[in-house]
């Protein structure tokens, strides 16, 4: 797994000389990509969600989107569409924004459900369908979305079914005094992004998406994420709880955790590590719980104090 570990490490490092001080967040955001996920940041305005999707995209060499919803935004604006050529006389597709390797969905809660739905068959099945012609989307494929956590007002709250679609959600967090003060430092002459260049190339993240897929899991270890996850289903204070995605999910994002620590093998430490990220996005709590300010990450770490750990040796057997 060095080599995941060496890759993960190269891409951090070049991310980190624009976003600072987020080092957990940043290492999530690769975890992500080398799941093959999706990722939604849930922050305020001004703490970095953009840079970060631009700093991915530059530190990788993609293709890079950005598409800012709005409540009149189109399912075409996102997908393409179709126009006839008079000269050829036949209809040719314009491709739309989402086919980039790297997309970020701006503020994705002030679009309308029907433009948000545009974006299902996208994460999904890495396809859109314009006109009854389908078009594969390139390799790699990733969104981030983004969206304002306080400010409510003319927005339509994502659907279970698309909040499923994404691996993690993260919130990045204001720095701290001294990371801001380096920060203002940093940018005295020029934005530090205008000197990121490719640190990776495609053929090596391919590569550790694939050496991923090879990292061990105890079946005692999956015990335990399905265990975490059905607790989220019969928690009193939850309505709906995850799904078998968010199960498979959390355990992708643990075999990333623990290939870019250099171990082939999954702990216990990845999954409690990465429950919140993995599942409290999936949760939908009861109104009750909702009045009395419970959150679904109280919910999530109250099944990570309550529920066993698997002991032993977890390591794979010769």
């Amino acid at each position: 797994m060095t080599q995941v570990q060496s890759f993960a490490e190269s891409v951090v490092a070049s991310i980190e000389k624009v976003i600072v001080g987020k080092r957990e967040s940043v290492e999530l955001a690769v975890a992500s990509l080398l799941c093959q996920g999706h990722l939604l940041i849930e922050d305020v305005p001004g703490v970095g969600k953009t840079m970060l999707a631009r700093s991915i995209a530059r530190s990788l060499g993609c293709s890079f989107s950005r598409i800012q919803f709005t409540p009149d935004m189109l399912p075409s604006d996102v997908t393409g569409v179709s126009i006839y050529n008079q000269v050829s006389k036949q209809f040719e597709f314009r491709a739309g924004p989402v086919m980039a390797q790297i997309v970020l969905a701006d503020e994705i809660n002030r679009a309308t459900p029907k433009t948000q739905a545009a974006l299902l068959e996208a994460m999904q099945e890495r396809q859109v369908t314009v006109d009854g012609v389908t078009h594969p989307l390139p390799e790699p494929f990733m969104v981030l979305a983004t969206q304002n956590p306080i400010e409510y007002e003319g927005t339509f709250p994502l659907p279970e079914a698309q909040l499923d679609r994404f691996l993690v959600r993260l919130r990045l967090g204001y720095p701290s005094p001294i990371d801001e003060v380096d920060v203002l430092a940093r940018q005295q002459h020029q934005h530090p992004f205008e000197t990121l260049s490719q640190v990776v190339s495609l053929e090596e993240l391919m590569r550790a998406q694939e050496a991923v897929k090879n990292v061990y899991t105890d079946p005692l270890v999956m015990r335990y994420i399905v265990d975490l996850v059905n607790q989220t289903r019969h928690h009193p204070e939850v309505y709906l709880g995850a799904s078998p995605r968010g199960s498979l999910s959390l355990y992708r994002v643990s075999q990333a955790r623990a290939a870019m620590q250099g171990r082939d093998f999954v702990l216990p430490d990845d999954v409690k590590s990465l429950a919140i990220p993995a599942l409290s996005h999936r949760v939908i709590l009861s109104p009750a719980a909702r009045l009395r300010d419970v959150t679904a990450d109280d919910v999530v770490q109250e099944i990570l104090n309550s529920q066993p750990v698997p002991g032993g040796d977890l390591t794979p057997q010769a």
